[in-house]
């Protein structure tokens, strides 16, 4: 038996590397493309019914929260039922704009297409009311990610068959806008409709796989597929955290976690203590269905463990004595992500996030709809002048509040882990 005692060099979580094979690979940080959202970005969800539904957005917010838990991120949502490129660039100033936004997400297109057969002329109207919207935000200093919408699922949609075609010219000009003005783009459809073709393979009448349930709005697979989407288009760090040990070298190396008090007992397993900076993705049970078509979240929420130099055998991995995965040592030895797991107590206090991440929304989108949005009749026009301004201030404090308890609950702290032979 033998003790390490402190024995890891604490990096930081935005290192883009990966622990095996075929998990992401070790980028240099001059080389690696700059994630899109910062820390302190005030950031703004722009959209239709896809963006008010909360979903995709929420689990954004909850991967900005959960991988950068000091990153002082505000989020707010802009997303309309019915809404097109054209009102989204009608109503930039005052429900962006007026926002003071470092950073903005533009998601328009789902109904601009019209749900048929492509029209040129309603096309060129949507390229043209999203250039608005780019040249408002560059001339306010805003970056702007321009997504496409997430394409259609053939297998819910009456007419998806036609309508997911549509799509494919229809956004086709977003890409070029991007370039033009310098932004950010992600080909949301084309990732989106990769995954849906390969559900219709594996699950042709949508019994499993479902991530939109009428073929376009998002349930929470959906959410999470388009979430993954964005995220990684916009270059998103894979790794949570990642921590090797090699029994034989008695080495132990860790990115992004602290390991201390290592001990391993040929009899009773391996032992140690491990100090995270950030938390991984709670992985929702309605997410299962997506994690074939989200290469398993390795590019996205790799919370790492690679312990070599076991005997032979199946092994349980536990977290304050509760077990979160049961490998053989020959994946152990190659890296395992507990990130996936769906218990223990890592998993439960990220999905403390969540759910506090949707409490403090309802106040979010209580504010959007019932202050920003409220239309002041003529006659009220001077009391509303005074009294909106000191509203929306008066909500706003309320979701600073809720956000800053939302961060407390992300504060990572130690875990015992423990890998012992499987009984």
């Amino acid at each position: 038996m033998f003790r390490l005692l402190p024995a890891a060099v604490l990096l930081a979580a935005v290192a883009a590397t990966g622990p095996a094979a075929d998990a992401p690979k070790a980028v240099a940080p001059a080389d690696a493309k700059a994630f899109f959202f910062k820390p302190g970005d005030r950031v703004v969800f722009l959209g239709d019914s896809i963006t008010e539904q909360y979903q995709y957005s929420s689990y954004i917010e909850l991967y900005l929260t959960t991988r950068f838990p000091e990153g002082n991120f505000t989020f707010l949502n802009a997303g309309i039922s019915g809404d097109t490129a054209g009102g989204g660039a009608g109503r930039f100033k005052a429900h962006v704009l007026d926002e003071k936004p470092t950073a903005v997400t533009i998601n328009f297109g789902m109904n601009d297409g019209g749900y048929g057969k492509f029209n040129p002329a309603a096309g060129k109207a949507f390229a043209e009311r999203t250039e608005t919207m780019l040249k408002m935000a560059k001339a306010a200093g805003v970056r702007v990610a321009l997504l496409s919408p997430n394409a259609v699922d053939r297998r819910n949609k009456s007419n998806g068959a036609e309508y997911v075609e549509t799509q494919k010219l229809f956004y086709a000009p977003l890409k070029g806008l991007a370039e033009k003005y310098e932004t950010a783009f992600v080909d949301q459809y084309a990732v989106t409709r990769a995954a849906t073709d390969r559900m219709e393979k594996d699950d042709p009448t949508a019994k499993k796989a479902v991530p939109y349930p009428d073929g376009f709005h998002t349930g929470p697979p959906g959410g999470l597929l388009m979430a993954h989407a964005v995220l990684t288009g916009l270059n998103a760090p894979a790794v949570v955290s990642d921590v090797t040990i090699d029994l034989s070298s008695k080495k132990v190396d860790a990115t992004g976690a602290k390991v201390t008090d290592l001990v391993n007992d040929p009899l009773e397993g391996v032992t140690f203590t491990r100090a995270d900076s950030a938390l991984p993705l709670p992985v929702q049970k309605e997410w299962l269905p997506m994690l074939p078509y989200t290469n398993e979240l390795k590019d996205l929420n790799w919370y790492g463990l690679t312990v070599k130099g076991l005997a032979d055998g199946d092994y349980a991995v536990s977290i304050d004595g509760t077990v979160v995965g049961k490998y053989a040592a020959k994946d152990l030895a190659a890296g395992v992500n507990l990130g996936n797991a769906t218990t223990g107590p890592v998993f439960d206090q990220a999905n403390k996030v969540l759910a506090a991440i949707a409490a403090k929304n309802g106040a979010v989108k209580d504010r959007f709809f019932g202050v920003v949005r409220f239309n002041v009749p003529e006659w009220l026009a001077d009391a509303a002048a005074e009294r909106k301004p000191q509203e929306l201030a008066k909500r706003m404090a309320k979701i600073d509040a809720a956000q800053a308890e939302v961060y407390k609950l992300a504060k990572p702290v130690s875990h015992a882990v423990a890998v012992k032979p499987s009984k």
